[in-house]
């Protein structure tokens, strides 16, 4: 079964526009843990305009799922990564000034970087994923830099979701289907709703896992977090 990691960077956007602490965000990341969430996703950036350095330390020490670091591979984040050493690393080629991500890598262009990287992080037991768009050359440039998983940038597909679903899943098949062909882990994130979520998971081959927050948070804001969580789970259950 698919599995759901929750990206708590949106409660962290919301704690950090008043100051304080109210939303705790470890607390609401325990709640996700208990309501169902498989996993836990964070995204630090340099300007810490939402998830803080100190906060993945903090859930670092209380997590109990899978604990799921992505960001731009800059020497800070390095550095934290390698201090806390999560379950997965997911590497992300964000700008600094990137409101969202919004592109995968390009695996041969950056072969030697992301080689090293890669090699740093399986150092200490640290399994690794890259975040790439559908596109079969950039994951054939994975396999060849050594990282365990792929994760898809999954934007273009809830784009073109409303529209022509058929067309919009279309690539993310032939990709997951290069996936399986080499021997790598699928994840997939970005857009993901409860609107695409499960059309995307029923045509997808062997997706280990999704990566969702901001949607997820919006749907909470009416649903309340529990019953979300629970809906993105039925989601990908029943896409099984």
């Amino acid at each position: 079964m698919t599995r759901l990691s929750v990206n708590i960077n949106k409660i962290a956007t919301i704690r950090n526009a008043r100051g304080g602490n109210n939303p705790n965000l470890v607390q609401v990341a325990l709640d996700c843990e208990r309501f169902g969430a498989q996993g836990i996703t964070v995204h630090p950036r340099p300007d810490e305009r939402h998830i803080r350095y100190q906060d993945v330390l903090d859930l670092h020490a209380v997590v109990t799922t899978e604990f799921n670091i992505e960001g731009n591979p800059d020497e800070r984040f390095i550095e934290l990564v390698k201090r806390v050493k999560p379950a997965q690393v997911t590497l992300v080629p964000d700008a600094p000034d990137a409101i969202t991500s919004n592109a995968g890598w390009d695996t041969i262009r950056h072969a030697d970087h992301l080689r090293r990287l890669i090699d740093t992080f399986k150092e200490d037991g640290i399994r690794v994923s890259i975040f790439v768009d559908a596109d079969e050359r950039m994951v054939e440039g994975a396999k060849a830099v050594g990282t365990d998983r792929i994760e898809l940038y999954t934007e273009p597909y809830a784009t073109q979701y409303p529209s022509d679903r058929e067309a919009a899943v279309a690539p993310f098949v032939q990709a997951a289907r290069k996936v399986q062909e080499l021997g790598l882990g699928l994840n997939a994130g970005h857009d993901l709703s409860l609107e695409n979520l499960r059309f995307f998971a029923s045509n997808v081959p062997g997706l280990l896992e999704v990566s969702i927050g901001h949607a997820l948070i919006c749907d909470a804001l009416y649903f309340g977090l529990e019953n979300t969580i629970q809906l993105y789970r039925r989601e990908l259950t029943t896409a099984e």
